[in-house]
């Protein structure tokens, strides 16, 4: 899904050092966004216009409802966002892309520092702030700043224009003072500009990236908040049995003594309209010598839109089931309950095979620096019925796939509860990204009990998956041609096999408020590996030795038994008790347990069962995937995976040693443990790059000619990694992997999750996920690489849907920085300042948590 051209990334990286030198600031390629950045329009007109009239306004009234709610986000990106959003927003709304950009080059700015704004105002509002939604990293306007030709007061004397080394930022902050926006509104947008010109240049070392109190800057919790604050908030929320999902933490000393604010995401602001839920909640309460005070009416005016959307589209619900849900998405909205989202959740399962479907709520925690904490998101996307009919396949044979992965059948959920499982085209995806697909609602209880739904976005994959050559990085020539073939559908493949088989299987083990346990404590065992695996009766097998631990084979294919538990050697011995001792308790969730490690523990873990399953024959078949295409999908999928966990060090920070992107930390630590596993084939070559030595890497799958005497990078497994038709020790955190050496017990990361083993969790995970300079693979040099080939991702242009009479029509843009702007610019055509308003003042109420 990377957009951006290799070729197309070196010319930035030069030209930004040429402008540097010339303005006396070196912009980092890191923070700023290529001019030829990829950016594709989700198309989806086909599927809206086989929508009836009455679908129609079913899917405009949430749309709405998603776009509102979206506004969201700015306030959980940072202090900033919403005053860069409604800066922006102002310039184009007094003045299409063309329009402005005539008075830019009236005054200064070239056709190249143009669109370099073009696509950074793009960039703000495909991620819903300014920082990247993948990866949580800052970007910064690709404008060299300089501070030689400031003004007193903010007045601009245009003596400098066109004056070599003339700072760009200042030719931004000209820009603004030329639009029309300035001239109907100076005394606004000059306190547009005092309140976020500084800040959107910015790179101090704490502003680089999301994080909390001196690792980066997170709005979720106030400046002063530490990793401490936030686990002593968590256990705070667990003991109370409230939900993290739609809260944020602020922290204030009371006479030298923390006190705590839990603020709830709702419309109501006071106690004066509690229901039962929240009767309980609305107070305040001492906990471990700490006071916390819950409040609400976060968000609130966003919401209350939020809101009236869903009440219209309740009248255009396709059965009861869709109104219940609404009803209760409303309430939980209204009131601040995650109980109330939950039913809404419970209904939402139950509303099988809809035409119009959707989800909202604050849903994914990847950008919480706890890991607990959701991000408003919303989508509302059309039916494929050809693709879904596949999936639907897929589903059926889900029950005798989940008997194939190697965990015993206690660590599995008591029953399969068979769910929907769609692909959708995208109408509407409002938030800080989109996914390629979705497994939710995320809320554990009613994941065991109710089940789920799975989501594959067609459209989102389609143009996500679509790869010129010249753009591919770290792969063999050889390899190229068959990588740009077969990764649409590999990805595909992966796609539903991740969502359906890797998040929706696995059982916690939970003892509830009563007493009762999910799981028999006298019976089950906590299982060890290095023991003897019983063998399928179906097959011979044979053993063979490799690196010191023991692979099955079958004929020329490694493979894992059923029973096999993990992959790899502990980084240390975890001696095991053979019963369960510890589980799930009371309010304790997987994401308030295992916190920070957990979203990406989990991606690794539904990574790996796509990988171990894709080959699976019966898989293969229901994709239509057979002979020569069948191996070529494998190939191409594990080869993938691989050239993706090398990419993955774009997204690690070695000043913090912290990983800032769920997925790419989950690929790396798979690269890992296939790397640990066995001999691998690969090629680093030293040439220049960028006016500077480099090291070239390419990421080689084990074909006949791999391993051709040139300097190994050590990629993957000769055969264990996919090759053409390989059975493959993909390494688990899922449960799937190579046996230890014998006499080890390492437990597998299912067994981990379930029994709520945190410390025996993080030490595997952690240990995986370490970037070091160490022999033979030096990934620290190689980030150096990874950073100079990057590319940056697509952005994509959706669609607004307009009330005509008593239909809904359909507008779309084009695939450009300019179309993407325009189509925000329509988004909010009746009451855009009003909502700017809304974001400013909630914004202006909190900066003094973040000393702004």
């Amino acid at each position: 899904m990377n957009g951006g051209k290799a070729g197309g990334v070196a010319g930035s990286c030069k030209l930004a050092e040429d402008r540097g030198r010339q303005s006396g600031t070196m912009v980092d390629s890191q923070y700023v966004l290529p001019n030829d950045i990829g950016i594709a329009t989700l198309d989806c007109a086909e599927a809206f216009q086989l929508l009836s009239t009455e679908e129609r306004l079913y899917a405009h009234y949430l749309s709405r409802a998603c776009w509102y709610g979206g506004l969201v986000v700015l306030l959980q990106t940072s202090p900033e966002s919403p005053a860069i959003y409604t800066l922006i927003s102002r310039l184009f709304r007094s003045q299409d892309p063309s329009q402005l950009g005539e008075v830019a080059r009236a005054h200064g700015l070239s056709e190249e520092e143009y669109q370099a704004f073009l696509v950074y105002a793009a960039a703000v509002y495909a991620n819903m702030g300014n920082y990247k939604s993948f990866g949580d990293t800052k970007f910064v306007p690709n404008l060299p700043k300089a501070s030689s030709t400031w003004l007193e007061k903010g007045r601009w004397d245009g003596g400098g224009a066109g004056k070599s080394g003339t700072c760009s930022a200042e030719k931004l902050k000209r820009l603004v003072w030329e639009s029309q926006a300035f001239k109907e509104h100076p005394k606004e947008m000059e306190g547009l500009w005092g309140s976020c010109g500084e800040q959107m240049f910015s790179l101090e070392p704490t502003q680089k990236h999301l994080g909390l109190c001196g690792e980066g800057l997170s709005t979720y919790f106030s400046a002063n908040c530490s990793m401490e604050d936030a686990k002593l908030a968590q256990e705070f929320l667990d003991s109370e049995n409230i939900s993290a999902y739609n809260t944020r933490l602020f922290k204030t000393d009371v006479n030298g003594k923390a006190s705590y604010e839990v603020r709830l995401a709702s419309v109501l602001s006071d106690d004066s309209q509690l229901d039962e839920d929240m009767t309980a909640k609305m107070k305040c309460f001492e906990f471990q010598g700490h006071q916390f005070t819950v409040t609400r009416g976060d968000y609130s005016p966003l919401l209350e839109r939020v809101v009236a959307n869903l009440q219209k589209a309740q009248e255009h619900a396709a059965n009861l089931t869709q109104e219940k849900m609404l009803a209760h998405y409303i309430t939980s909205f209204t009131q601040g309950s995650i109980k109330a989202h939950k039913e809404g959740s419970r209904c939402w399962i139950q509303d099988k095979g809809p035409i119009v479907e959707s989800y909202i709520g604050f849903i994914e925690s990847y950008r919480d620096p706890y890991g607990s904490r959701g991000e408003f998101e919303g989508f509302v996307a059309v039916v494929n019925k050809a693709m879904s009919a596949k999936f639907a396949r897929l589903v059926g044979a889900a029950e005798r796939l989940l008997k194939e992965l190697p965990w015993p059948r206690a660590f599995e959920k008591d029953s399969f509860l068979k769910p929907d499982f769609t692909s959708l085209d995208v109408l509407t995806f409002a938030g800080s990204g989109i996914p390629a697909g979705i497994n939710i609602p995320n809320y554990d209880d009613i994941r065991q009990t109710d089940g789920f739904k799975n989501v594959s976005l067609g459209n989102v994959l389609a143009v996500g998956c679509s790869t010129q050559r010249d753009k591919l990085t770290f792969l063999a020539e050889e390899d190229k041609d068959l990588y740009i073939k077969w990764k649409g559908p590999s990805f595909e493949v992966q796609v539903g096999l991740h969502e359906l088989l890797g998040h929706g299987s696995g059982k916690l083990f939970v003892q509830d408020d009563k007493g009762n346990c999910n799981f028999d404590r006298e019976a089950v065992i906590n299982p060890e590996t290095g023991e003897r695996v019983r063998i399928s009766s179906r097959a011979e097998w044979r053993v063979k030795e490799m690196m010191g631990s023991q692979v099955l084979w079958h004929g020329r294919h490694p493979i894992i038994s059923e029973e096999m538990l993990v992959i790899l050697p502990s980084p240390r011995p975890l001696p095991l008790s053979p019963q369960i001792r510890s589980w799930y308790r009371g309010g304790e969730t997987w994401d308030s347990k295992f916190s920070s490690v957990a979203s990406s523990y989990e991606e690794c873990r539904a990574e790996c069962v796509g990988l171990y399953l894709c080959l699976n024959k019966e898989v293969l078949g229901i994709f239509d995937l057979e002979g020569e295409a069948a191996e070529d999908v494998i190939y191409i999928n594990w080869l993938n995976m691989v050239r993706a966990g090398l990419l993955a060090l774009e997204f690690y920070t070695p000043e913090s040693r912290t990983w800032r992107q769920a997925h790419m930390q989950a690929r790396f630590v798979i690269l890992r443990v296939l790397l640990e596993a066995g001999g691998g084939a690969g090629v680093a070559e030293t040439h220049h790059w960028c006016g500077r030595q480099a090291r070239r890497c390419h990421l080689a799958g084990p074909r006949q000619d791999c391993g051709r005497g040139e300097a190994s990078l050590g990629a993957l497994p000769s055969q264990a990694a996919g090759g053409r038709g390989g059975r493959g020790p993909v390494g688990g955190l899922r449960g799937i992997a190579l046996p230890p050496k014998p006499g080890h017990h390492v437990p597998t990361s299912q067994v981990l999750k379930s029994t709520a083993d945190v410390s025996g969790g993080r030490a595997l995970y952690e240990a995986y996920s370490a970037v070091t300079d160490d022999e033979p693979q030096h990934f620290l040099t190689l980030r150096d690489t990874v950073l100079l080939r990057k590319e940056a991702r697509k952005l994509f242009v959706q669609a607004n849907t307009r009330l005509e009479g008593q239909d809904v029509v359909l507008v779309q843009y084009d695939s450009s920085a300019a179309g993407l702007v325009k189509s925000f610019r329509d988004r909010f055509p009746k009451d855009a300042e009003v909502l700017e308003q809304h974001l400013l003042d909630l914004a202006h109420a909190d900066a003094h948590y973040w000393g702004s």
